[in-house]
């Protein structure tokens, strides 16, 4: 027994020190990347020194720390995936399933680093416009992909041996069945956009991990077509995060990650169970408020969840009532959070879609506050009064909760006066946050110590990294959908129904397509796919572009944690520790209001552009 433990512990040894030192790069390039940001803005407005090659440091540095981020959530089995039709399957077949996305997330990860490596050799000698060497962007990339590649075969060498040949024996009938049909029936073989789609949709429901599905997708119209070169895709990869703008998401992420860490998201969610926790429905509205103010500081959407979840569900417990319907609840707070600023999702569509974040971050507030204003009104009308104070209680005294809430505010307050005073831009902004919650968890609370510092860097790194990795994958897509001019089909389509019945009808249809898109995929990716597809429809129809991005956005969150796919909701009952059938009925009832509410915000656009007015965007 013990010669055939030996290798086994010896697999798990070597796949834990690579997933350290995973961690400690991807850790490592993020506060590098927050010393760069904070140390320019820093030099520009004390001394004015603006410092040119920042930039592109700190995006070379992102694009690293993405994708050793990405391994490492590989490596944890992290990375999103839509379960519920593999679930359907049978006992004998989802094994093979399973075994054969083993195979291509393998396959995938493999091909993205010999081509970012390659891409880095074939751009050795060149620079960026500072002058910095450009292959410094591709060669962390392709480093990192080489242990999501390390991580991805070690997943699959941990399946039964008949697990494993099943799934490369069935691979490869997949592909022998195409280039088979291909050699002898050419003229009858679909084009290369629909193989893609079917693929596509094929791994999505089988299970394959989101981002590894959007890739696929992007690599079989270039397999299938032949004249693409696989750096192409690599290039397509890097450009789709080496931005300096989606910097702020992974400098937002650690915001959450750090508040957790240092006491002020518990400090601020029990001053607010104090303050309205005895009242009718009284835990329900500190959730709501809880996401409120939450969402105003951490972009994370899961990060939000999970810090007051981790609070409240347990309080919900303590206090009888039921868990689902508290997880529910909490789900409906974070879709109604989804246009409260700093939100992820806000800044990728930005990005994408040329769209002023800033507008887009002020365009959300009224809306959100509509949908805030009525799950508020649901949790008392329909809520009870708590029937002890044991679900009030805390250890902490008022004047240490006071604390907690200034702190939290003052960083309300400082993202929000950046924006609008101009000082510095959305990523510059989050990098200064980050600082404040460091400083104040070491020095203000001293409860944040060296290790947990560590701690939260590594998670925001492995979080951003697999939003990342999704925006990365989806851009591949993005541009392959561009060649072959779906923006311009799709756009006409939708100009031609319109002129017919109205731009009613395009606003009903775009959102049916992004509750349905956001519930089969992660938000990030559907923004980014759909999001550049029907702007530009809706400003050639005369709608807002900031009001129409936030409609998009609020669809796709409802279809993020609309039941059975959606991913949002998976998550939720992960941290609260429910089982998704419990909250099934509550979430129905609350998506439900909140559709109504999306409505009224689509076809008022008032809401959603009167601010953006007032502040001159």
């Amino acid at each position: 027994m013990k010669g055939a433990a030996s290798p086994a512990a010896g697999r798990y040894g070597i796949k834990g020190s690579l997933l350290a030192l995973s961690d400690a790069i991807a850790a490592i390039l993020l506060a590098a990347d927050l010393l760069v940001v904070c140390g320019s803005v820093l030099l520009r407005f004390l001394f004015n020194a603006p410092v040119e090659w920042a930039d592109d440091v700190a995006r070379g540095l992102m694009v690293g720390s993405s994708f050793f981020g990405a391994a490492s959530a590989l490596a944890r089995s992290e990375n999103l995936g839509v379960a519920f039709f593999a679930d359907m399957l049978p006992a004998k077949v989802r094994p093979v399933i399973d075994s054969v996305s083993a195979v291509l997330v393998t396959v995938i990860s493999g091909y993205v680093a010999f081509n970012a490596i390659k891409l880095g050799g074939l751009t050795s000698g060149q620079t960026t416009g500072s002058g910095l060497p450009l292959e410094l962007t591709f060669y962390p990339m392709g480093i990192g992909a080489l242990f999501m590649t390390a991580f991805a075969l070690d997943i699959f060498r941990a399946r039964p041996v008949r697990d494993m040949i099943a799934g490369i024996v069935a691979a490869a009938v997949i592909v022998g069945l195409y280039l088979a049909w291909d050699a002898l029936a050419p003229a009858s073989v679909p084009p290369s956009g629909v193989l893609m789609l079917v693929g596509f949709f094929i791994t999505l429901f089988g299970g394959l991990p989101i981002g590894f599905a959007l890739a696929l997708a992007a690599l079989i119209f270039i397999w299938v077509e032949g004249t693409l070169p696989g750096v192409i895709f690599a290039q397509q990869m890097a450009r789709g995060i080496d931005n300096f703008v989606l910097l702020a998401i992974p400098f937002f992420i650690l915001v959450g990650y750090l508040m957790e860490a240092n006491g002020m998201s518990v400090r601020l969610i029990e001053l607010l169970q104090r303050a309205v926790g005895h009242m009718r429905g009284g835990l329900n509205v500190v959730m709501v408020t809880s996401m409120v103010l939450f969402s105003g500081i951490s972009g994370s959407k899961m990060a939000d969840v999970a810090a007051v979840g981790s609070v409240l569900i347990p309080a919900a417990r303590r206090g009888k009532q039921s868990p689902g319907s508290a997880v529910a609840l909490l789900a409906a707070s974070a879709v109604m959070a989804e246009t409260i600023p700093p939100c992820i999702n806000l800044i990728i569509l930005g990005f994408v879609a040329n769209l002023s974040i800033g507008g887009l971050f002020v365009a959300g507030l009224l809306p959100a506050g509509l949908m805030a204003l009525a799950l508020i009104a649901v949790s008392i009308i329909f809520g009870q009064r708590p029937a002890s104070k044991e679900e009030l209680r805390s250890d902490v005294p008022v004047s240490g909760l006071w604390s907690g809430a200034i702190a939290s505010f003052g960083l309300i307050f400082m993202i929000f006066a950046g924006f609008k005073s101009g000082f510095a831009t959305a990523t510059e902004i989050s990098a200064f946050a980050a600082l404040y919650a460091i400083v104040v968890g070491s020095v203000m609370f001293r409860e944040l110590s060296l290790g947990a510092a560590t701690h939260s860097f590594i998670q925001a790194a492995t979080r951003s990294g697999l939003v990342l990795f999704i925006v990365a994958a989806a851009q591949s897509l993005a541009f392959i959908l561009t060649l072959q001019q779906v923006p311009h089909a799709v756009g006409d389509i939708m100009l031609s129904l319109s002129k017919t019945n109205g731009v009613w009808l395009f606003m009903l249809l775009s959102i049916a397509v992004l509750i349905v898109m956001g519930s089969v995929l992660e938000g990030a990716a559907a923004l980014i796919i759909f999001g550049p597809l029907l702007l530009p429809v809706a400003v050639r129809l005369g709608i807002d572009p900031l009001h129409f991005g936030v409609v998009l956005v609020i669809s796709m969150g409802i279809g993020l944690f609309a039941p059975p796919l959606g991913l949002g909701l998976y998550g939720a009952c992960l941290i609260g520790n429910v089982p998704i059938e419990e909250t099934v009925k509550p979430i129905a009832g609350y998506l439900g209001l909140l559709f109504l509410c999306l409505l009224v915000i689509a076809f008022v656009p008032g809401l959603s552009t009167v601010l953006p007015r007032a502040f001159g965007y």
